[in-house]
């Protein structure tokens, strides 16, 4: 066992080999539909050695771990060294789900081997999700999931030194919902100062309009009798909210006249532009110059939509109707990927349009706004479930933490020799731009285009996606609108 002293009181955490784990740490607490508060102190010496409660969150891919209590907003510290002398780097993640599901929890987050390895402080946390998270509700504060976010930072900036971490050097990444979460933070002007680099992986484009955000929690609402007002959200049980939220989510299609491309493509939530919290895009904001001065790692898989298709059953059966119907509500001109199979079309035209396009938008506003961005690709072909799935969405998860044999991703990778090597890179890669702002390869430039390819092997090579980003150069990921 292991005491440190943090602003709120004593911590009591694990020692596990030679690396001190605390886990369940509070960060501030969380009112329903109110923005975090400070966390408050406590008398004597608290344990930290089991996970905090996940959010109330969709149990539409499956069901959730229970949530008891209302006590959602924890955080989870791995250190090498205890020590407020070591001031090592700090890594802070920011887990994926859709903004929907989610926890620091999950076996392929545990930071052990990372924070081991790299020797840096890793740090997860939870943060609302969903209904809680990411509704435009009267009277609500906007993007409290952002906001808990912010909370967290501002916990690590006041007491990761206690740790052995070094508050003047904090990365924070994160992979798909996390990815676009870091885009955000880099746009809002509450996280100024909380970080010093970001890390951005399968950045999700998807940012909605204020009037959709709230027409969305209208429905969501509605489907318990009630108004989308704090007044009547902040005295129901959170489980049904997120209940009601998949109703919703359920049967989406059915109001794509309404609510377009978000409808089209199943995303019930996200983050808002809401001229406070989040001014404007993460792209509008990267290319004035407001993240200039942080060093940024944006990238992606290159097979983004195949685990997704798999898990609709389209995989391999998209018909050419599928496929021109995708093109026409995604792609930014009707001639885009016509030369394509039907389902290469709508495999290009959704792993674009998600998740491809936004983050090497990302990279290059980061350019165009002063500041230094470096990209990067995973083409690795897993060999799990019989290759089929390729350099599929979260594959570089597992890879980034070295956890290749717990939970998913073990389906995905399979036994691969090739994984523990490609797995090495990335942590090699990661830390290293933690520590020092340069992950090991040249900075990205509109005209050469250099990117890392993480293969076996991997190369340093101009952008290799460049159809794409010929046919999506001028595309302004603007916030998704509410259309009638």
């Amino acid at each position: 066992m292991t005491e440190v002293e943090v602003i709120e009181g004593t911590l009591r955490g694990l020692q596990e080999g030679d690396l001190t784990v605390f886990r369940g740490i509070p960060y501030a607490s969380a009112p329903h539909f109110g923005a975090p508060r400070a966390a408050g102190k406590w008398v004597g010496v608290r344990p930290a050695l089991a996970f905090g409660p996940p959010p109330p969150q969709s149990e539409m891919l499956g069901p959730s771990a229970p949530t008891t209590g209302d006590n959602w907003l924890t955080l989870n510290v791995w250190s090498p060294s205890p020590d407020r002398a070591a001031k090592l780097p700090v890594l802070v993640w920011i887990y994926g789900g859709g903004y929907a599901f989610g926890s620091a929890a999950r076996p392929e987050y545990d930071g052990s081997r990372l924070a081991r390895e790299g020797q840096v402080v890793l740090v997860t946390f939870n943060y609302r999700l969903g209904v809680e998270g990411f509704t435009q509700v009267a009277g609500a504060p906007p993007n409290r999931g952002l906001l808990d976010q912010v909370a967290a930072l501002e916990w690590v900036r006041d007491n990761i030194a206690a740790f052995g971490g070094d508050p003047a050097r904090v990365t924070v990444f994160g992979e798909s919902a996390g990815g676009g979460s870091v885009a955000a933070l880099l746009a809002m002007p509450r996280a100024a100062g909380l970080f010093r680099r970001a890390i951005a992986q399968s950045v999700p484009g998807t940012f909605f309009s204020e009037p959709l955000a709230a027409d969305i929690a209208t429905a969501i609402a509605g489907e318990l009798g009630l108004r989308a007002t704090v007044t009547d959200l902040a005295e129901a049980d959170p489980e049904l909210l997120t209940a009601a939220g998949d109703e919703v989510a359920a049967k989406i299609g059915e109001r794509a006249a309404r609510w377009g491309q978000a409808a089209h493509g199943s995303i019930p939530f996200a983050p808002v532009i809401d001229g406070d919290v989040l001014p404007v895009t993460p792209w509008q904001a990267l290319a004035s110059g407001a993240a200039r001065d942080i060093d940024l790692i944006a990238g992606h898989t290159r097979d983004e939509q195949r685990l997704l298709s798999a898990l609709t059953g389209l995989l391999g059966q998209v018909t050419p109707a599928q496929a021109a119907e995708a093109r026409q509500i995604f792609a930014p001109g009707p001639r885009a990927y016509e030369d394509a199979t039907p389902d290469q079309q709508y495999e290009l035209v959704h792993s674009d349009w998600l998740f491809r396009m936004p983050s090497l938008h990302l990279a290059e506003a980061q350019v165009a706004g002063g500041g230094r961005a470096y990209l990067y690709e995973l083409a690795w072909n897993a060999p799990g479930m019989g290759g089929t799935l390729g350099a599929c969405h979260g594959l570089d998860v597992p890879l980034v933490f070295g956890n290749l044999t717990a939970g998913q991703p073990a389906m995905l990778i399979g036994d691969s020799p090739e994984a523990e090597p490609l797995s090495a890179e990335f942590r090699a890669a990661w830390t290293a731009f933690a520590a020092s702002g340069d992950p090991g390869w040249p900075a990205y430039d509109p005209d050469q285009r250099l990117t890392r390819v993480f293969d076996s092997p991997s190369t340093v090579t101009a952008y290799p996606e460049d159809y794409s980003r010929a046919i999506w150069r001028d595309y302004p990921f603007a916030p998704l609108p509410l259309l009638t």
